[in-house]
């Protein structure tokens, strides 16, 4: 793979042309949702999870298992529940037939990880998924098991349905590169929907890119250069989120308990390096920021009852920050 592009140039080149091919590929199976679509590859091309929040119907399993597919990696579903165990996710050891204890993946071993209604189920449950996560591995039994690469988790919440759910805390909702949300599609939209669900077989996406051109892919993202003004930009615009401290913003005083962390400012960035190379761009500038800005703070801005007494939404305080 290294010796392939003669530069990263024609590296960047080459991932513009590949994502077109991908989006055409997604195109066969899921109308619309191009933002969404868009979102969900920045995050795998960032080496980034995402938590994907939407109502029942809106294909949200559909495009996981596409997108899976186009870019040819093992795919796993897991459907949380109040009784969901942590060895449900990892796997655990059993007794095989020459009394010897052996390993039985869960899971979690696989490429892309549809973790469904993540919400449903208890704390310990989601610790299990979330640290896998952040390490790559999980412990069984005082062993150590590697995660294959690409990895890459797609929570999703309903937004609706809040009785007997466990919300996920700050500190794991911090792991998120993304928090997008998944609307109603239009009027046309839905029209082709019914038209190709109820008429025919669906299409069957092709596979674009392998796994190790995304590893690859990962690798030139992080190497993409940046000027010292976006840097500061990003990193200006998460300390503007912070209440009480010398950036706040007058906003943030006024609506905001909680602001945004350093990993948003680390998002922020890889974020814009991606959605500049998607865009054939060598190098991203302050539009790009902006562009992932929304789903990189949406989760990590806590409002405060003044806020939320006034109908003052996270997605109207990032606006303002960023002049939109």
């Amino acid at each position: 793979m290294k010796d392939q592009y003669k530069s990263d140039v024609e590296a960047v080149d080459a991932l513009v042309e590949k994502y077109g091919i991908l989006r055409a590929e997604i195109a066969k199976v899921i109308v619309g949702q191009d933002e969404v679509i868009e979102n969900v590859i920045i995050s795998i091309f960032s080496r980034g999870h995402a938590l994907l929040i939407g109502v029942p119907g809106l294909a949200k399993t559909l495009l996981v298992n596409t997108i899976a597919q186009a870019l040819g990696l093992s795919y796993s579903r897991i459907q949380f529940t109040p009784d969901l165990m942590p060895s449900d996710i990892i796997g655990t050891e059993i007794l095989d037939e020459s009394r010897s204890f052996r390993f039985m993946k869960g899971p979690v071993f696989a490429n892309i990880i549809l973790a469904d209604e993540i919400n449903r189920t208890p704390p310990k449950t989601q610790a299990a998924l979330l640290e896998a996560m952040q390490e790559k591995a999980i412990t069984v039994a005082g062993k150590n098991y590697k995660l294959s690469e690409p990895f890459f988790v797609l929570a999703t919440q309903n937004p609706i349905e809040q009785e007997g759910t466990y919300p996920l805390p700050e500190a794991q909702l911090d792991r998120f590169m993304f928090n997008v949300w998944l609307d109603y599609p239009s009027f046309e939209e839905e029209v082709d929907v019914v038209k190709n669900t109820t008429f025919k077989e669906m299409a069957s996406p092709e596979m674009v890119i392998s796994g190790d051109e995304i590893i690859y892919f990962q690798d030139l993202v992080r190497r993409i250069p940046l000027a010292d003004n976006v840097y500061e930009y990003a990193v200006n615009l998460a300390s503007m989120t912070r209440p009480g401290t010398k950036l706040a913003h007058s906003l943030a005083n006024e609506y905001v308990n909680w602001g945004a962390g350093p990993r948003a400012s680390q998002y922020m960035i890889l974020g814009a390096k991606c959605h500049a190379a998607l865009k054939g761009k060598y190098s991203p500038d302050i539009e790009d920021v902006n562009a992932v800005a929304v789903s990189v703070l949406r989760h990590r801005i806590v409002r405060n009852y003044k806020a939320e007494a006034e109908g003052i939404s996270v997605e109207k305080i990032i606006a303002e920050l960023t002049n939109k």
